[in-house]
């Protein structure tokens, strides 16, 4: 009877010898699958980091499209001021006597300009007419790689400013590329302006300001 159990049972014996060999495999294989994940993931780190790299390359552009705007909002700003204030000049002050604002030395009075700021240069209203047009178009091509506050501050109002005589020159009399600038403000011992003439200097003094300190309008920091 031994015998006879012996004999039954010896087939499921290959069976179970040959399943712990292929329970063996699988178990290597998983092994070997898990390895070459780890093995995978120091390479995957260089792929995070190149691609972080890529989430923070658009901030450069925004923050350049962010500068932009402040240049053209604060040109705005200025090109407007300045157009009503002349509209104001010319509507209710031209032909009139003039406006005492601080005693002599400081009053409203209206007055046809036709050279440049400040009353210089009145024989040349067609050069400086060509010098606010160049101007405005090297301000657009800087507007391109600005990336400095202070900068699209600086160059709004040189543009705000350039645009404001520009436009007297353009579309008062006498002509197209002659008109005379409306001056107004006029202190004492000293030239008639109007508020684009103030905002060409201003720009121009923070120009020179941020010049001196080394910041390009690229935003980069130089020392000399």
């Amino acid at each position: 009877m031994a015998e006879a159990e012996r004999i039954i049972g010896t087939p499921d014996i290959p069976e179970a010898a040959g399943a712990e060999p292929e329970q063996t495999d699988q178990s290597a294989a998983a092994g070997e699958r898990s390895d070459a994940h780890g093995a995978q993931d120091p390479a995957e780190s260089p792929g995070s980091d190149s691609g972080s790299e890529e989430a923070a390359a658009p901030a450069e552009p925004s923050r350049g499209k962010r500068r932009i705007a402040v240049l053209f909002t604060v040109a705005v700003l200025a090109y407007a001021l300045d157009l009503i204030s002349k509209m104001i000049v010319v509507a209710k002050l031209e032909h009139h006597e003039p406006i005492e604002i601080i005693g002599d030395w400081l009053r409203f009075e209206a007055i046809r300009n036709a050279g440049a700021a400040f009353g210089i240069g009145e024989a040349f209203t067609v050069i400086f007419t060509v010098i606010a047009a160049a101007v405005i178009v090297v301000i657009a091509r800087l507007a391109r790689k600005l990336y400095s506050l202070p900068w699209a501050i600086a160059l709004g109002l040189l543009l705000g400013g350039a645009l404001g005589n520009l436009t007297d020159r353009i579309f008062r009399a006498p002509g197209v590329f002659e008109g005379a600038v409306v001056d107004f403000i006029a202190p004492k011992h000293f030239a008639v302006f109007n508020l684009a003439d103030s905002a060409i200097v201003c720009g121009g003094i923070l120009i020179v300001l941020l010049s001196f300190r080394g910041l390009d309008p690229d935003g980069t920091v130089h020392k000399d």
